[in-house]
């Protein structure tokens, strides 16, 4: 009987799917070329998560799923690119077969960071439709008539390569949206991304290091920014899923990024949302500094946002539905008489994330659902905006679900930062 080895693991040729990927191995189809490869993950690690994924699929009972987010591809694979701008699918089958189908330029980048063999180009060209060749290489696959998953909550599927997709598949399978199957596997981080969670916090603490180092009346934001984003490149970091969030004056009232850089004045708040990034694992933080005079205001808002902080990650607990932690944010926040200042969400879940957010799923907001379990990463925010008073305050860091709770992956102070 003939032997095969995928990633250095052997298997008979005779072998089922079922029972390779019983054994951690992923099917001969996609046996890695030679060629250098840029992987990050272990090719056990590769293996359990196309075990799982697979598995995932028999539960569903769906015959394939074809992908249409990074993060799915990148975690399933190792494939990293931005590309998905453009129409990007792969395809996974009930017996593990997978199928990348994108453009010419990414060809040597699914080669050169990923384990998919079978690469398919779809041409550019005036009146391409790469939708219909995708429905081609599904009926190849076998699956005409089949269930077949897709993401449709991807940022790479607008609504109008959606409706073409759409248009392509009728009557050639036979589709269920299936957005959440592999988002709802890569919740749960296993020990190797538990370590670039951890780098990621070490880098995002870098980051914060450098903000307060620099920051001081009469300093240009641009400069701030610039040193934070030094200290996680120099770390061997990577660009953020979505810009670094900086402001001051009427900008500190702001948690989303805007054009435009102002010197700090000599009374100030200066409000950052940042997160240290590794191997796309994003560890975020958040902080309102005071630069020169201390209002006591901002001081009670301080002592309100800490309170609350501990409070959220306090309720972080497995087996629990998460939406209980934004309550406990909710309910100190209301306590203290601060409710017209906080949002309706209070956090959401990190991990491998690519633009143009790294916002993971779940979010922390009332009534969710979703229970905690260890491996979980979330980010708690407190964010109070007072616009009336023109007073911010914010506070925030990455937390990891272990199996007694949340345990806090910076190390940086929670104390009121003075400048």
């Amino acid at each position: 009987m003939k032997t095969l080895t995928f990633l250095g693991f052997p298997f008979a040729s005779s072998a089922t799917t079922a029972e390779r990927l019983a054994c951690g191995v992923i099917p001969e189809r996609i046996q890695m070329p030679d060629a250098p490869r840029n992987l990050h993950f272990s090719t056990g690690e590769l293996a359990r998560r196309l075990e799982a994924t697979v598995a995932s699929l028999a539960v569903r009972g769906l015959d394939a799923l074809v992908m249409f987010r990074q993060e799915s591809m990148y975690w399933l694979t190792g494939y990293d690119t931005f590309g998905y701008v453009h129409f990007q699918a792969m395809v996974l089958t009930a017996d593990g077969k997978l199928t990348l189908l994108t453009r010419s330029a990414d060809r040597l980048q699914a080669r050169f960071t990923s384990v998919v063999e079978d690469v398919r180009i779809w041409v550019d060209r005036a009146g391409a439709e790469p939708e219909r060749e995708l429905a081609g290489i599904l009926q190849e696959h076998g699956l005409s008539g089949r269930r077949v998953g897709v993401e449709y909550e991807a940022y790479g599927l607008t609504a109008a390569k959606g409706k073409r997709l759409e248009a392509a598949l009728d009557g050639v399978v036979r589709v269920e949206d299936a957005s959440f199957l592999v988002s709802e596997l890569r919740a749960v981080k296993s020990d190797e991304e538990i370590a670039y969670v951890r780098r990621a916090a070490e880098l995002g603490d870098a980051a914060l290091a450098a903000a307060q180092a620099r920051a001081a009346a009469g300093v240009f934001e641009g400069d701030i920014l610039a040193d934070m984003h030094a200290a996680i490149a120099r770390g061997g970091g990577d660009d953020p899923a979505n810009e670094f969030i900086l402001g001051s004056g009427p900008g500190a009232l702001m948690c989303r990024y805007y054009t435009g850089r102002r010197t700090l004045s000599p009374d100030d708040l200066l409000t950052i949302e940042h997160a240290g990034v590794y191997r796309h694992y994003h560890a975020a933080l958040m902080r309102t500094f005071v630069i020169g005079r201390e209002d006591p205001r901002v001081v009670a808002m301080h002592a309100a946002a800490h309170d609350a902080l501990l409070a959220t990650e306090a309720a972080l607990r497995p087996g629990r539905p998460i939406g209980e932690a934004f309550d406990a944010h909710a309910r100190t926040l209301d306590a203290a008489g601060y409710g017209h200042t906080r949002l309706n969400a209070c956090g959401y879940s990190l991990g491998t994330t690519f633009a143009p957010n790294w916002m993971d799923w779940p979010m922390l907001f009332a009534g969710q659902g979703y229970e905690a379990r260890p491996g979980n990463v979330f980010f708690c925010h407190m964010i109070l905006f007072d616009e009336a008073a023109g007073l911010a305050m914010t506070l925030g860091r990455t937390s990891l679900v272990g199996a007694t709770g949340a345990e806090p992956l910076s190390a940086a102070s929670l104390d009121l930062v003075r400048l």
